[in-house]
């Protein structure tokens, strides 16, 4: 057994098994290179992804009949979940309709883009770069500041996030370059991270079974190293499942999450 784990091992060292980096979540442009409207692969699937789901909301919108079948249902649960449960659940029924149009775009968009990832042909999520992450997290931020000023006025919404009520004054003197720090980067910054950082480690680990997978079982010179492919490939198919777990997970995170960030921008109510 010694002798099979020293060979494996030397086989490995000699071996050109290539491991999946964070390179490859920035492929080579494909089309328009060197100009401003150039197109890489995450870039491409965005766009196949958003035309493949504003072709079904459509179709199914212009197919809707006051008796749903199980498709326009299954699409309506959906759309009633967001409403219902991250919404309504945060904000109530009289300030949540606002923002139902917004949260909806934003938990079916990630959601969507998050499973590309798990599609085979696309094999990458969408947001599996940092910039789309942060663009949904400055619209919500902007959103929070919209309502904030638009309920108290530019003066009182700075003053109750600046300076908290409760608070003994000398205490301001550290507390409120705290609070407008977290107003105006914490959060943003939390809610990119948190989304960016769970597309791209997870993918990477399943990417990285993969291709262990293929070597012990196809590219490995030492045959007796292959049962290692049966277990890096029963790994694979674990984290591949629960990549679609995690990006369902993490869509809802980002919808609930925008949802009480700006319900903390209203007026509390007593």
């Amino acid at each position: 057994m010694v002798d099979v784990f020293a060979a494996g091992a030397a086989t490995l060292a000699e071996a050109s098994m290539e491991m999946p980096s964070i390179e490859d979540f920035l492929p080579p442009e494909i089309l328009f290179e060197g100009t401003p409207f150039a197109i890489n692969r995450i870039i491409f699937v965005r766009i196949l992804a958003t035309i493949i789901m504003l072709l079904v909301l459509g179709i199914t919108a212009a197919r809707a009949k006051l008796i749903p079948g199980r498709w326009q249902s299954a699409v309506e649960w959906v759309i009633d979940f967001v409403k219902n449960d991250i919404v309504y659940q945060v904000m109530g029924e009289v300030r949540g309709k606002r923002y139902v149009p917004m949260i909806t775009t934003v938990f079916l968009t990630l959601l969507v883009f998050n499973l590309c990832g798990e599609i085979p042909g696309m094999n990458i999520a969408a947001s599996a770069t940092i910039t789309l992450p942060l663009v949904f997290a400055m619209w919500c931020f902007v959103q929070y500041w919209i309502a904030g000023i638009r309920e108290k006025g530019l003066g009182h919404f700075l003053r109750d996030e600046l300076f908290p009520k409760g608070v003994p004054w000398p205490i301001y003197i550290l507390l409120s370059p705290i609070q407008l720090l977290e107003l105006l980067v914490i959060r943003p910054f939390s809610l990119t991270i948190r989304l960016f950082a769970n597309m791209v480690s997870g993918h990477l680990i399943l990417a990285l079974c993969l291709s262990a997978t293929q070597y012990f079982l196809i590219d490995v010179v030492n045959k007796a190293m292959m049962p290692f492919g049966v277990v890096t490939f029963a790994a694979g198919l674990f984290m591949y499942l629960f990549e679609v777990l995690v990006s369902c997970l993490q869509a809802y995170i980002f919808a609930i999450l925008t949802t009480a960030y700006i319900n903390m921008s209203y007026p509390e109510i007593d």
